[in-house]
């Protein structure tokens, strides 16, 4: 039987505004073992205090999965910090973890922003004279996260909007769980509407996420029936 070390290596990748304070676009680490994601994002945060404000902010992906804060690292792992892909405090998330509303509308939330809209997509038990059971939902990533930020770009620059926050699940999602958390900041609250609205709607059309809805007596890959268009799909409401 072989011990257990006492120390792991990991390799941490960083990009964009995190490559820049840090100087650097990988840096590897040596951590006691066990090391959670929370624990590495302490220490990263303890040794470059720019990265975020809050350490339990620090989106963490792990072998190019997102992973949340109790994740235990195993040696030879890649981290990948992953700062806001849109600018400021916007936000993209593709995870097949249960989603928080509350948390990410907590990260558009602002002393500058008069209104705050955030939307829920969740699974409903019917569709089209069918009892649903539960849907499935498979994204091509790292794609998915780009056409979400960049639909994120063209939210701002319709609309005087400040921080976005999007997020949207992947797997498994049962009957009353969210698939889709749409959360916007701005100064008013008709931009704000707006602005969600265009938003679950550009979602449906560019983003390569797929759903198959799971019903009694059968299954259906929803959306792409009609042959409207490659990525035109629905979302359970």
């Amino acid at each position: 039987m072989t011990a257990q070390s006492a120390t792991i290596i990991v390799n941490i990748l960083l990009f964009a505004r995190y490559r820049e304070i840090t100087g650097s676009g990988s840096i590897t680490l040596q951590l006691r073992n066990p090391t959670t994601v929370g624990e590495l994002a302490k220490q990263m945060l303890k040794n470059y205090p720019a990265l975020v404000h809050d350490a339990s902010n620090l989106v963490v992906a792990v072998n190019e999965e997102y992973r949340d804060h109790d994740f235990v690292l195993q040696d030879g792992d890649e981290v990948a910090l992953i700062p806001p892909v849109s600018g400021g405090q916007s936000n993209v998330l593709v995870t097949d973890q249960p989603l928080e509303p509350e948390s990410i509308t907590q990260l558009v939330k602002t002393s500058e922003h008069g209104a705050v809209v955030t939307f829920l997509g969740n699974t409903r038990n019917h569709n089209d004279g069918h009892k649903v059971m539960y849907l499935e939902y498979e994204a091509y990533r790292p794609m998915a996260d780009q056409k979400i930020a960049e639909i994120i770009e063209e939210m701002k620059a319709k609309w005087p909007i400040g921080a976005v926050a999007i997020a949207h699940r992947t797997g498994r999602i049962n009957i009353g769980e969210e698939s889709l958390v749409v959360a916007v900041g701005a100064g008013h609250r008709r931009e704000a509407f707006e602005a969600t609205l265009f938003a679950v709607d550009r979602i449906k059309e560019v983003v390569p996420i797929w759903k198959k809805e799971f019903f009694e007596g059968g299954e259906i890959w929803i959306g792409s029936q009609d042959g409207r268009g490659f990525f035109d799909r629905g979302v359970s409401l």
